[in-house]
């Protein structure tokens, strides 16, 4: 899948708030968040780096993608992920190509979903563009 990879140098929580700021600014609220090394150390025992999948949603574009084709909803929300990246206070960023995700999906073949892929992509480049700005 294709995507966008951001180091951040900064500790690890610093960087879940400056990444939901990011997306806020855009429009996307965060409504699910997963702490997949938290899940692993209580499910399996097993350690695990710092890693959290941040469900990332814009109200309205999920709203209109769903009422175009219902099945969209199998790919939402985006999902964004924060992973320690080598110990100490380095933090890699990974946000998805919206326009990937839903134009190749197979879903997407009505022209607005076309539409509100290009909107999502763009927005989501404006998020990585501000979290390497240092917003």
């Amino acid at each position: 899948m294709k995507h966008t990879r951001i180091t951040l140098d900064q500790p690890f929580d610093d960087a879940i708030a400056r990444v939901t700021d990011a997306l806020a600014q855009e429009g996307f609220g965060v409504i699910t968040r997963i702490d997949m090394d938290e899940t692993f150390r209580a499910k399996l025992g097993v350690e695990f780096p710092r890693y959290t999948i941040l469900g990332a949603c814009n109200p309205k574009l999920a709203h209109e993608a769903v009422s175009a084709v219902p099945e969209i909803g199998l790919l939402l929300p985006c999902n964004v992920t924060v992973e320690s990246a080598g110990g100490g206070d380095s933090v890699q960023v990974r946000i998805p190509d919206a326009r990937e995700m839903l134009g190749g999906s197979g879903l997407s073949d009505a022209g607005e979903m076309r539409a509100l892929a290009e909107d999502a992509g763009d927005r989501l480049e404006r998020v990585a563009q501000h979290l390497r700005d240092g917003g």
